[in-house]
């Protein structure tokens, strides 16, 4: 075991752990940010940088700092390290700069974009990025391709981050996509049109940080925040079977794996699953998504009506009978007006 402190947080966590694993054992807003370490990946992480932390105590052997930002999805921890993630400004300014970075072709079109509502690009920047972006070239253009029948591929918003490269890899038999060219003019792209025809090739969708690949039988129909998820389940023998359906009314729109609080998939899913199995007949109902409270799919959602609706009834159970008279200032200490 290894003891670790992350802004000013001590944990004990097994050695080999990464510094952002050990962040998220902690959980809360020292977590850093990642937009291509992925979990469930082998390989993945160390491209986007947007997880750097600050090393001010290598280990109780060697208290020496390191002399730069890391990248906390690939540095290993020892004993004794001391971090500082949110507690450092010059460490946001930095990250603040690989946002920059990201976004010089990334498009300001979130508006039109499917990913909307559910991007970890659109959280990183209003976090982490600036206001303003000092790159004054043109931004790098493409045209959106079908790299599946299901799958479409939209160059303009990719970060390169290779998950969609490392599902390919570890997931199907036979990867038809990957990057092609080096430096600015790097691009995902299939050579040859709607060739990703694999069974488990649609988590390519779900990996996807930002609004690059989108599942065609979506694009369009519904904002997020407008749907309700609701978790299912089905005997299926390509995969788990366990799915987030979203309604808009009684009509599935669309069908992703779940998703853990850090954007990671629970369980991958089928082709199947994801695009033929879309009646609610077809699936047993779990019940409604846990969705976190930050999101603005939680908006209007059913369970966050519920708790508001159960606090409010006990506000007016525990609160004073009308015209019951209470102490000077008791109203400004006491803004419900509740019994003590």
């Amino acid at each position: 075991m290894a003891k670790v402190t992350i802004d000013g947080i001590t944990i004990d966590v097994p050695d080999g752990t990464t510094i952002l694993n050990a962040a998220r054992m902690i959980g809360g807003e020292i977590v850093p940010p990642a937009m291509c370490y992925y979990s469930k990946l082998k390989t993945s992480g160390g491209y986007c940088r947007t997880c750097i932390v600050k090393v001010t105590k290598g280990s109780e052997k060697d208290p020496r700092p390191m002399p730069k930002p890391v990248a906390s999805c690939r540095t290993t921890v020892m004993d004794g390290m001391e971090v500082q993630n949110i507690t450092s400004p010059d460490l946001l300014e930095a990250r603040a700069g690989v946002v920059e970075f990201l976004l010089l072709n990334h498009p300001l079109d979130c508006p039109v974009c499917d990913q909307a509502g559910e991007c970890h690009l659109q959280d990183l920047a209003y976090n982490n990025g600036k206001a303003e972006t000092r790159y004054a070239f043109p931004r790098r253009e493409f045209e959106r391709r079908d790299i599946g029948n299901n799958v479409q591929l939209h160059m303009n918003r990719c970060i390169l981050c290779y998950r969609c490269v490392k599902v390919a890899d570890q997931l199907t038999d036979g990867r038809v996509h990957g990057v092609i060219n080096r430096g600015e003019v790097a691009e995902i792209s299939t050579y040859i049109d709607n060739v990703i025809e694999n069974e488990m090739s649609g988590n390519v969708i779900d990996v996807c940080p930002v609004g690059a690949l989108t599942d065609k039988t979506f694009r369009f129909k519904s904002r997020v925040w407008y749907t309700k998820p609701v978790d299912a389940h089905r005997d299926c023998d390509k995969c788990c079977g366990k799915v987030r359906l979203w309604y808009k009314g009684e009509e599935v729109l669309r069908v992703t794996a779940r998703k853990d609080q850090y954007g990671e998939v629970e369980d991958w899913i089928c082709n199947t699953c994801r695009f033929d199995k879309k009646e609610t007949s077809q699936w047993t109902i779990e019940g409604p998504s846990k969705i976190s409270r930050d999101s603005v799919i939680s908006a209007n959602h059913y369970e966050s009506l519920q708790s508001l609706r159960k606090a409010t009834k006990e506000q007016l159970a525990n609160a004073l009978p009308h015209g019951e008279k209470v102490q000077a200032g008791q109203g400004a200490l006491n803004p419900n007006n509740q019994k003590q």
